[in-house]
């Protein structure tokens, strides 16, 4: 029997269900699916999570992979010599890196970053690695990151596949919208912007706080603003939200597990990144049915698509003026917003769509083995 090797460097979120989406690929044909971690201790829910005919776990911790990471390559080439594997699929660059090392496959390496190869040691790598190397970004954001940055590559060899979901999965694990506000600690009957991510500057939530006080006044009484994430910036955002007077008005709510599963809380939801590769929050809030606002650039409007649903990169002004707009509209406008959302997801953004476009990549392996 044929294998797929997937090599991982840890199952931390999001990569557990990178992994799933990955080894869902093969489903239905003769391939079976290894997936390896590199990083991690062994976990019974990562393992049934993974999707995977067998998974492995090296068990490395991140010291003890810096430098030539020769532990790691001898781990990977014994594994590579116990199944009749045909292919790589190796998640970022340093997995990537030992599987060229450590194997004689053909690899894939799939990249959810901008900037993976700026360092001139990683396109020499790539340069001499090449015969065995194929490149897939997760959106055409990724894909022209890497084509500018291995120019000596033809374009052929770096190709999109962009993230999805498991739509039906998603859309079972929700909480009701009353449920949801119920354990966030949210009003029932509050008209509601979210926004989920690390406070972090390419998240830009300072673009969203300064959006919603200009929107605040015009928008229905006792509207809320809710932040779901932590990081760095908490206490400056805070201070933020507290100097523009609307400090009453917004939810840090924090790190929440599982935190898909509350987006049935919101009645919008707004992404402010400039450097989003993808942006698998979009597609976590179509399949709540939940309207979108996406900053036009990066990944992110690629799974928007729709030019009313962005604004321009940190023009606060222009995503207040949406706010606005999105809060008066009717239940039936709403509706019929979030249906489209809904029809995009299941036909770009779904694991079925994925499969159709993994078979038509040029460097993918025959589905008839």
């Amino acid at each position: 029997m044929p294998w797929i090797l997937q090599f991982c460097h840890g199952y931390e979120a999001p990569f557990l269900d990178c992994a799933r989406q990955y080894a869902s690929l093969f489903q239905g044909t003769n391939w079976q699916v290894c997936t390896v971690y590199l990083t991690g201790k062994p976990d019974e829910a990562v393992r049934t999570g993974s999707a995977s005919d067998e998974v492995l776990f090296l068990g490395y911790d991140s010291r003890a992979i810096r430098g030539l990471k020769l532990s790691a390559i001898r781990d990977l080439k014994r594994i590579a010599k116990s199944r009749d594997f045909h292919l790589c699929l190796a998640h970022r660059f340093k997995p990537a890196y030992i599987a060229m090392l450590g194997t004689d496959l053909p690899v894939i390496a799939i990249h959810h970053a901008f900037g993976d190869y700026a360092r001139m040691t990683r396109k020499l790598f790539v340069r001499w690695y090449q015969s065995r190397l194929s490149l897939l970004g997760v959106s055409n954001a990724v894909r022209d990151d890497l084509r500018a940055s291995l120019a000596f590559l033809p374009n052929e060899r770096i190709q999109t596949l962009y993230n999805r979901l498991d739509v039906e999965a998603t859309q079972s694990a929700l909480l009701s919208r009353a449920e949801a506000r119920s354990l966030l600690g949210l009003p029932l009957e509050a008209w509601i912007v979210g926004n989920v991510g690390r406070l972090h500057p390419d998240k830009d939530q300072a673009t969203l706080l300064r959006a919603f006080a200009l929107a605040h006044p015009r928008l229905p009484a006792g509207s809320l603003l809710a932040i779901m994430g932590g990081g760095r910036l908490e206490a400056e955002l805070k201070a933020l939200a507290e100097n523009l007077g609307i400090a009453g008005a917004v939810r840090f709510l924090g790190q929440v597990p599982e935190g898909r599963r509350y987006f049935s809380a919101f009645d919008l939801f707004a992404l402010t990144s400039d450097r989003e590769p993808f942006g698998m929050v979009l597609l976590e809030a179509m399949a709540a049915e939940v309207a979108v606002l996406c900053a036009d650039c990066g990944g992110g409007r690629e799974v928007v698509a729709e030019a009313d649903d962005l604004f321009s990169f940190a023009d606060a002004a222009a995503l207040a003026e949406k706010m606005t707009v999105r809060a008066a509209e009717s239940a039936d406008e709403r509706t019929r917003r979030t249906a489209k959302g809904l029809e995009r997801l299941h036909t770009e953004f779904s694991d079925a769509a994925a499969r159709r476009n993994f078979w038509q990549l040029p460097f993918a392996p025959s589905a008839e083995v």
